[in-house]
């Protein structure tokens, strides 16, 4: 009855995960219930588990029949047929070894099915983190496109403001409400929060209004516009690219879950670094115990240990238990032997049953030890080949550790150095909005940041990635 609350318990989660249909659990067991390389194996693993009543049955028994176009005159009647049925038997545990080679053969197959699961896993884990740093790249693309018509407003503002100064100084006075109003636009510009989520429009109009006004002290301010204008065309170039990379890329990721190519992807707009749980003893010792290739290794090897002990016992005699009938009819009835009457003996014209036994001589030695020599042989490659294997999977854990220590490290890095540009954005921006710092300056400090973010979100896709590869020797 616990068992049974338990999985009361866990059936509404399991429907809340399953039912989630951006949940990336609920990718995972569409691809696998989906997918062609994971039911062929599937396939393959089920039609190895039939070789093993084949291995285990009796060989078919053996009926031979005869006929004599002439009876035969035997003592007491006339041979018309013979009927022989043999039933062969091999020595003791000849079909037990067999089963259990044909068993650890199927095991093998279960283990590659495992494979191919594992390693449709990987490709999706792969593809879904990528798909994840597209999307986190394209946010920031955005995010900065709207930094730079952000800028684009302030160097519009100080063209502006420009144009106004020249004008004052030429003796052409305007009004003082107009001066009065563009220091404070100014000023409020520069103290508001130039953070990734602060959203301004662009100043078209003021553009067009104050290009009229244009003379020599401004035209390095226009200059600088038409700068941000092409910063934000080159925006707008990787923005489009990268819609149309996650484009082809959720085409592929479809293709991996073998479902139209056209079907809806949801990814998450934030990318969240997972966590290796164990340690590294641990996890050695789960490659040891689960990883499928040192399965199917380890099947193969018990196989050509059930394979050797099976030709052994091949070697000795086989022996079978048959019987023969044979079709007596009559003999004609013998001449009087004075008496007057016939004689005629008992036995006449009565069938005859023979029950037999044979046995095979196992005479020519050479091939049933050269057998045995021949799966001793494959068995002893198959415990190399396991060692070996185990060695590349350890020095491949110990490489993805190495890696993922690494990534974890740049991640630190470029947050905090992502902090910093953010800051230096901010006063830089400052800067620029007082007049007391160059457009290049902004510009310089917004690449900056824009990389920082970048490699950022590939740093936690690598980091992801390597724990999902660690997650597959593991099998886990």
């Amino acid at each position: 009855m616990k068992h049974y609350f338990i999985i009361l318990l866990l059936i509404p989660c399991s429907l809340i995960i399953y039912g989630q249909e951006d949940s990336l659990i609920y990718y995972l067991r569409t691809a696998a219930e989906n997918s062609p390389a994971v039911k062929a194996a599937f396939h393959s693993y089920e039609a190895a588990l039939q070789k093993v009543p084949q291995m285990g049955a009796w060989q078919d028994p053996q009926l031979e029949m005869g006929f004599f176009l002439e009876p035969m005159d035997l003592v007491d009647g006339r041979e018309i047929a013979q009927f022989q049925l043999m039933q062969m038997f091999p020595w003791f545990g000849t079909q037990k070894a067999a089963r259990t080679e044909a068993q650890q053969m199927a095991k093998m197959a279960f283990e590659a099915f495992r494979e191919a699961k594992d390693n449709l896993y990987l490709e999706i884990y792969t593809q879904w983190y990528l798909l994840c740093t597209l999307q986190q790249k394209l946010q920031n693309s955005e995010t900065n496109r709207q930094l730079l018509k952000q800028v684009e407003s302030l160097a519009v503002q100080r063209f502006a403001s420009g144009g106004s100064d020249r004008n004052a100084m030429s003796g052409e006075r305007e009004k003082p409400q107009t001066t009065a109003q563009t220091t404070p636009n100014s000023n409020g510009m520069a103290g508001m929060n130039m953070g990734a989520n602060s959203q301004l429009s662009t100043l078209d109009s003021q553009l067009s209004t104050s290009t009229m006004n244009m003379s020599g002290g401004t035209s390095s301010a226009m200059s600088e516009i038409l700068r941000i204008q092409l910063e934000v065309m080159d925006l707008d170039n990787s923005i489009a690219s990268l819609q149309s990379e996650i484009a082809a890329e959720k085409a592929r990721f479809n293709l991996l879950l073998n479902r139209p190519i056209d079907s809806k992807v949801q990814i998450p707009s934030e990318l969240i670094m997972n966590d290796l749980l164990l340690d590294e003893s641990s996890s050695m010792s789960l490659i040891q115990a689960q990883n499928p290739m040192l399965g199917m290794l380890h099947h193969e090897s018990l196989a050509y240990e059930a394979q050797a002990d099976m030709n052994r016992k091949m070697g000795y005699p086989m022996f079978g238990i048959g019987l023969q009938y044979m079709l007596i009819g009559k003999s004609p009835e013998q001449p009087s032997t004075g008496h007057g009457t016939p004689t005629m003996n008992e036995m006449n014209g009565q069938d005859m049953i023979m029950p037999m036994v044979s046995l095979s001589i196992p005479l020519y030695r050479n091939k049933y030890r050269a057998a045995q020599k021949e799966s001793r042989l494959l068995k002893q490659a198959s415990e190399e080949k396991f060692q070996d294997t185990f060695n590349r999977l350890q020095a491949d854990f110990i490489r993805l550790k190495h890696e993922l220590n690494d990534e974890r490290r740049k991640i630190e890095l470029f947050k905090k150095q992502q902090d910093l540009a953010q800051t230096t954005y901010e006063l830089v921006l400052q800067e620029f909005a007082s007049g007391k710092s160059d457009l290049s300056a902004v510009i310089q400090v917004q690449r900056q940041l824009l990389n920082y973010q970048l490699n950022t979100a590939e740093s936690i896709a690598a980091y992801n990635t390597k724990i999902a590869n660690i997650q597959k020797l593991i099998s886990q």
